[in-house]
Parts: C-alpha cells; sequence; structure tokens
C-alpha cells in the first residue's frame, strides 16, 4: 500500500530507468521480426477518431496513450534492423567510387553498383516503413498530451461553489456524515453476519496480541529506541555519532512503521473488512505513515539544542515551534488520503468537496506560512551574523526564498480556495507540502553521504564541503526529479516518454549520443580519475620516496603520471560510449584553427609547462631569477609557475617567459654560492692594512668556505673613498644577506678600533665673483650724512616685514 503512493513509486522509477539507460534497445532486432503494421493500421485508425471525436475520458486517453507508447518502442526497434548489413552495402558501394558523370563505366562495375543499390534500398525499406510508422505514433501522443494538458488546465482553473457559502454548510457536512454512518454501516452489517462473527471470535487473541503489540511499537517503541540512542551515542558532533544517532532514529522510524502495520493487520483478521473498509484502511495506512514520517523529519529540520541534527539558525523556541508546524502539515496531509478515498467512494458533490476539505486547506495554509516565516528568519539570522568580508552560505540564501516561496503558496491557496478555486487550492496547499517532504528528504541524503564521507576521509570536517559531496546532492536530485514533476500532475507515461527519449537520444552527424552513452561516459572516466589519482598516490607516498629522484624529478614524474592517465580515462570513455573518434575530425579541426588564433598563449605555456617538468631547469625550492624578481621556487603547473618573493609575496610566472627568457638560478643542482661585500675607506688608509682586516673578517665568517679562500679585492680610486670589495664562497647562499649583515657590522667594528675611517661624500665649492655677494644698498647709506639718511617708523618697519614675509 506504502509502496503504491506515488511519492514510492516516483522515488524507484528514476533509479530503475538510470539502470536501463545503458540497455541497448533490443525490440525485434534480434530474429529479425517487423511489427504488425496491419494491426496497427487499425489501432491508429481507431485513435484518431476518439481524438478528432474529443469525446473520451482521461483514462481511456492515459490507456490509449499507454499502447502508443507501447507501439512506438517497437518500431524504434524495427529502425535498428539490417543496420549492420546495411552499413556493410554501403561500404561496398563506398569501395566502388562515385560514378562517372560521364556515365561510361564497364559494365561489370555497373552491373554490381546496380545490385548493391538495389539491395541497399531493399535493407532501407523496413526501416524507413518503421520511421513513418514511429512519426504517426509521435504526432497521436502528442496530440493525447495535448487534450489532457487542457482538461488539466480547465480542472485547474475551474471555479466552483465557495466553502464560504453558509447555505453549502450544512450539506457538505451531512455528506460527510454519511460516509462516516456508511463506514460504521458496513462493519455493522459485517458483525451482524454469522461468519463473519465467528471468524472473528475464532482470531481474536490473535487479534488482542497484534494490536497490544502494535501499540507497544507505535508509542513506546519510539521512546525506547531514543532512549538508547541516548544511552550510546555520546558524541553526536563527530561524523560517527551523526551516523549512529541518524541508523538508530531510522530504527525509530521503521518500529513506528511496524506499529502502524500490524495495526492494519489486526483489522484485517478481525474478518470485519467489507468493499468499503478495505480501501479506507488502505488510506489510512498511507496517511499515518506521512504522520510518522512528519514526526521522524522535524527532529532534522527543527532538533533541540542537544542535539547534532540541529540545522537552522534558530532559538529553542522556535525549533519547538516548527517542530510542531511539520507535524502539523504531516497530519494534513495525512488526513487528506482519508477524505480523498471518501470523496472517491461516496462521489462527493464538488461543493461538499469544497466544504470538508475547506478546513484542511486552511490549516495547510496557515502552517505553510508559519514555516516559511520560520525560514526567513533562519535567513536573516545567518546574514546578521555574517562579518562585513563574509558572503553566506548559498544554500542559507535559498532557505529564504524558499520561505518566500511556502508563504505565497500557503495564502495563496487558502485565499483561492476561498473564493471557489477548490481544485488550484488543493493542489497548491497538498502538494506544496508533498514537495517539502521530497525537499527534506533530498537534504537529509545528501547530509548522510557527506557524514560519510566525512569518516572516509578520517574526520576531516573540510570534507563535508568537498566534491564529492556535491555531485552527490546533484545526482540525488537528478534522481527525484521526475518525482517533483509527478507531484505537480506529471503522468507517468509523460515521465517515461521523457526516458524513452533520453534512451533514444540525439543524432550529431552520424554519432548517435544517448544517455546510457553518457551515463557510460561518465562512469568510465570516473573509474579511470580514480585509479589515476590512486596510481599518483601510490607513486608519490610510497614508491618515489625510496628512490634518489629528487623532489622536482617526483613531482614531474607524479604530474606526467596524471596527465597520461587522464587522457587514457577520456579516450576510453570515448570508445566506450560508442563514440566514433573519427566523425570527430571535423571539430578536431576546427579546434586546432581556434587554438592557432586563440589560445596560443595558452598552449604555449602548456608546451612550456611539460618541458619545465620534463628538463626540470629549476625545481621546487629553487632560488631563482626571473626579470629582475628574486624568489624561491614553491609550485611548477602546467600553465605557470609561482614563486615566493622574500617579501612572502607570490608572483606567478607564465611558463613561457622561463623558456624563452633569462633565468639565474642560484641554488640548481647545490646552494654554494658567492657572496660580495662592497666597502669604502677614507683617502690616506694604509691600503695593505685594510685588505688584511677585510680577509681575516671575510675567513672568520663560518658561512664562509674554507677551499676556495675569501679573496679582498682593491677595486680602485673612487670618487670619495677607496674601493674594496670582499668575495667569498657561502657553503649555503640562502643566508647571503645575512653573511653580508654580518660582515658589515663586523667591518664597522674592528674599523673603529684600527682607526680606519669611512668617509661620506664631501664637496668643495668655490665662488668666481666673491664681491658679488656683498650688499650694495648699505655701503651707499653709510657714505651719506646722517641728516640725509631716510627714517623709517616702527609702524613701516613692521609693514614693511609684513610685506616680506614676517621673518628673517
Amino acid at each position: 500500500m506504502i509502496l503504491k503512493h506515488p511519492l514510492f513509486r516516483g522515488l524507484l522509477a528514476p533509479i530503475v530507468a538510470l539502470m536501463l539507460l545503458g540497455t541497448p534497445i533490443l525490440a525485434q532486432t534480434g530474429n529479425g521480426a517487423q511489427p504488425d503494421y496491419e494491426a496497427w493500421q487499425t489501432l491508429a485508425t481507431r485513435i484518431e477518431d476518439a481524438v478528432e471525436a474529443g469525446r473520451a475520458s482521461d483514462t481511456v486517453l492515459e490507456n490509449l496513450r499507454a499502447d502508443l507508447t507501447s507501439w512506438r518502442a517497437d518500431f524504434v526497434g524495427a529502425k535498428d534492423l539490417n543496420v549492420r548489413t546495411i552499413a556493410a552495402v554501403q561500404a561496398q558501394i563506398s569501395a566502388l567510387g562515385p560514378a562517372p558523370e560521364t556515365g561510361l563505366e564497364q559494365d561489370e562495375i555497373a552491373a554490381q553498383r546496380e545490385t548493391l543499390n538495389a539491395r541497399l534500398a531493399e535493407l532501407e525499406a523496413p526501416r524507413k516503413r518503421a520511421e513513418v510508422a514511429q512519426s504517426r505514433a509521435d504526432a497521436l501522443i502528442g496530440e493525447i498530451d495535448r487534450i489532457l494538458s487542457e482538461r488539466q488546465t480547465n480542472a485547474f482553473l475551474e471555479r466552483g461553489p465557495s466553502p464560504l457559502n453558509p447555505t453549502l454548510w450544512s450539506r457538505g457536512w451531512g455528506a460527510f456524515k454519511n460516509s462516516l454512518v456508511s463506514t460504521r454501516g458496513e462493519i455493522v452489517s459485517s458483525w451482524n453476519n454469522p461468519n463473519q462473527r465467528e471468524a472473528f471470535i475464532s482470531n481474536l487473541p490473535r487479534f488482542i496480541a497484534i494490536v497490544i503489540v502494535s501499540i507497544v511499537f507505535l508509542l513506546l517503541g519510539w521512546r525506547w529506541v531514543r532512549a538508547l540512542s541516548e544511552r550510546f551515542v555520546r558524541q553526536r558532533s563527530t561524523a560517527k555519532g551523526w551516523l549512529t544517532a541518524f541508523v538508530l532514529s531510522v530504527v525509530q522510524l521503521g518500529v513506528a512503521t511496524l506499529g502502524l502495520f500490524g495495526l492494519a493487520i489486526a483489522v484485517y483478521y478481525s474478518e470485519l473488512i467489507g468493499l468499503r473498509i478495505d480501501p479506507l484502511l488502505g488510506a489510512v495506512i498511507e496517511g499515518g505513515f506521512f504522520i510518522i514520517v512528519s514526526v521522524w523529519l522535524s527532529a532534522f529540520a527543527f532538533a533541540p539544542a542537544d542535539r547534532s541534527f540541529h540545522s537552522f539558525s534558530l532559538t529553542e523556541a522556535q525549533n519547538s515551534k516548527g517542530r510542531y508546524i511539520v507535524i502539523g502539515l504531516g497530519t494534513v496531509f495525512g488526513l487528506s488520503f482519508v477524505l480523498d478515498e471518501f470523496s472517491r467512494y461516496d462521489s462527493w458533490s464538488s461543493s461538499t468537496n469544497a466544504v470538508v476539505y475547506f478546513p484542511l486547506v486552511i490549516s495547510g495554509g496557515y502552517l505553510l506560512w508559519r514555516l516559511g516565516r520560520l525560514l526567513r528568519l533562519h535567513s536573516a539570522a545567518v546574514v546578521a551574523a555574517a562579518s562585513a568580508d563574509e558572503v553566506p552560505r548559498y544554500v542559507d540564501r535559498m532557505y529564504g526564498l524558499l520561505g518566500r516561496v511556502i508563504i505565497l503558496a500557503g495564502l495563496g491557496g487558502a485565499l483561492i480556495t476561498a473564493v471557489g478555486y477548490f481544485e488550484a487550492g488543493k493542489t497548491i496547499v497538498f502538494q506544496s507540502i508533498e514537495t517539502l517532504v521530497l525537499i527534506a528528504l533530498l537534504i537529509l541524503a545528501q547530509r548522510v553521504v557527506a557524514e560519510l564521507w566525512v569518516v572516509v576521509r578520517r574526520g576531516a570536517d573540510d570534507a563535508r564541503d568537498g566534491l564529492l559531496p556535491t555531485l552527490s546532492g546533484f545526482v540525488l536530485l537528478l534522481v527525484a526529479l521526475p518525482q517533483f514533476f509527478r507531484i505537480w500532475g506529471t503522468s507517468d507515461a509523460r515521465i517515461s516518454e521523457f526516458w524513452s527519449s533520453a534512451r533514444e537520444g540525439v543524432t550529431v552527424g552520424d554519432t548517435k549520443i544517448t544517455a546510457g552513452a553518457f551515463l557510460t561516459f561518465a562512469i568510465v572516466f570516473s573509474i579511470g580519475y580514480i585509479v589515476t589519482r590512486v596510481l599518483q598516490g601510490a607513486l608519490k607516498n610510497t614508491v618515489l620516496p625510496k628512490t634518489k629522484m629528487d623532489i622536482g624529478g617526483q613531482n614531474a614524474l607524479v604530474s606526467g603520471v596524471g596527465y597520461i592517465g587522464v587522457f587514457l580515462a577520456a579516450l576510453a570513455a570515448i570508445t566506450g560510449a560508442g563514440i566514433d573518434l573519427s566523425s570527430l575530425a571535423i571539430v578536431a579541426g576546427a579546434l586546432s584553427v581556434g587554438i592557432g588564433f586563440g589560445l596560443q598563449n595558452i598552449v604555449s605555456n602548456f608546451v612550456s609547462g611539460i618541458i619545465l617538468l620534463i628538463e626540470r631547469p629549476i625545481s621546487e625550492g629553487d632560488w631563482i631569477e626571473v626579470g629582475g624578481t628574486h624568489g624561491t621556487v614553491r609550485d611548477i603547473s602546467v600553465r605557470s609557475t609561482r614563486i615566493e618573493t622574500f617579501d612572502r609575496s607570490d608572483v606567478i610566472l607564465p611558463n613561457a617567459d622561463l623558456i624563452s627568457g633569462k633565468v639565474t638560478n642560484y641554488t640548481r643542482g647545490n646552494t654554494v654560492g658567492r657572496v660580495i661585500v662592497p666597502v669604502g675607506v677614507a683617502y690616506g688608509n694604509d691600503t695593505r692594512k685594510i685588505e688584511k682586516i677585510l680577509f681575516e673578517i671575510a675567513e672568520e665568517h663560518p658561512m664562509v668556505l674554507a677551499n676556495p679562500k675569501p679573496n679582498v679585492i682593491f677595486q680602485g680610486f673612487g670618487a670619495d673613498s677607496l674601493d674594496f670589495e670582499i668575495r667569498a664562497i657561502l657553503r649555503d647562499v640562502n643566508f647571503v644577506l645575512s653573511v653580508r649583515s654580518d660582515m658589515n657590522h663586523e667591518i664597522a667594528r674592528r674599523f673603529k678600533e684600527e682607526g680606519v675611517e669611512i668617509p661620506f661624500s664631501q664637496r668643495d665649492i668655490w665662488i668666481r665673483n666673491p664681491e658679488a655677494l656683498v650688499p650694495s644698498v648699505p655701503q651707499a647709506e653709510a657714505k651719506l650724512p646722517k641728516a640725509a639718511k631716510p627714517k623709517v617708523s616702527r609702524a613701516q618697519s613692521t609693514s614693511d616685514d609684513d610685506k616680506n614675509g614676517g621673518g628673517k
């Protein structure tokens, strides 16, 4: 009964379809059988008449569509008849070459060409006939789909009586009461039947035992398993603890479900089941199961503070409200199964449906509104807690968007139901609840995969956001995608049509690309990629460290194995998918032109990277100089090389620059290098004494090699000093700066002790006309008599000073 529900059949159908995608279509291809075209013509004519009349019911149209789908599958299989023989005949015709334009050809060759062409036409006739029949079936299927879509749309948008009309209340609830009375009457009638009553009495002990065990499982078993979980699961924050708690929660779900099924079995043992109770009991089981699932999911979505299932950034009070809301939504959805069965069995009128369903629709819309508000509160809390330079997670922002959609669905569904659009409002509210259940199951499944991956990675917390969990979520979404369409009214026939089209694939040139071929490509390439990575890890961590190969050579070998492995994996995947590489010649030629014009720099860097990894003129850890940039090589990739400068900044250099430009490698092969320390002393010092002091300083430094000995060079006479240089070979050139600093400190100390003067720049200035600097005005005033000297008042003097800037 549970397995018959669309939610579960929808989850299983895509899995089965994926398993069948790689299976080739074998219908009527192995034994050369062809479809019965006379029967097909009769059926197609009858279907065309039914479609033209437009009076067939939805059930009849669905059955006719299923028949058409079966016939079309036969036609698809018939299209593959004689494929190999046709290919062989076409190869023979190609071997003869084109017919001469003049028409003059040897009689023997012309006769052979004519025979082969006739044979080819004979072989292709069944294929063309199947293609014509398939096109007719496609047209009929499309017409039936159009009629069903129009009817579904009309029913969805049809306005009926409003449940707010008081005159309909007594009639609607009266019909509901009559359904309950009829159900009770069937039970009483069964009890009054002596045979059924006798069977019930004989099965009474078994009935009581099953009921007691089922009630214990349904009510107490849940709590017992939870107590067991709290006792044995200590570290819920770890991946193993979370998975253990999850498994125990699944046991809780299973125990409660067994209790529910036990009650159903007990009812069947009562022998009081009639034609009305049987389907109603199935609806009760389905609805009860969804209520149990909602209780189970609420513990994950809005877990208490002491649980590791905590998912949202909400307070404890808000999480508690969320749990009650989820359980309420499951209850509303579960009760809808019972009402659906009453409505179907008793053929309720539209007014009765509107009145009886309205409380459930209003309750569901209200709960959806409350749930949407909680999701928006979570999104707002995450955004508020994020720092200025921190971007909230994409999933948290999507929760906010989902909250808005849920609010609109809840309020909109309740509102349009109130104004009379019963089918539209009911569909929006109930299907939204079912969609949320499916989304919650997908999120939970993705979380389980992520925690399993953390366990595989031995507790690495960053593994939760790794590539595999992300891809698993994408795959789960693809598997569940047909169920989303099924929830919102897409029929199984249309979903099967999609899978059939995916299996048939599309033709690109002479190559047919199918979903099965794509799946084969993905699987083979993934296996090859994983094997390549495992081989690289074994070489890097186990084999190569035991050799005498340097780190650069090891990295080059590991990278080369990776490139070759990925290339072979891609080649094997293409071959395994059945893609003809010769048909890609035109694409490869166009790609070559594109590489020649637009991708030449990338290709140049790629080739240069391969050369660097093979020849290894530089290795990781080398100190190099490129274009005036000094740094240590940290990483050599295919396209570029990363250099860390001495100020701890990264410089990304294209590999082409390293191959074509001038590169100085200071530590290639060994770390021995030279240091040069320039020294200047004042004129008048004893040059031999200076030479001796500098030699002693160089010789005494522990980083300077004794062989060859350091040298002191008297460079010459500078503008301000006598110039010397210390040149010494260091055992590790990486310490050249510290050695130069140590030597400068020691030079300053020894020169101070020896009284050697370190000069600084001096300049002597000679003035050609010194008399030009003597002021002439004061001398002229000095020759004037005192009476003739101009008097300057204090105010005037101050004013003049202000004009001259106010200072000396």
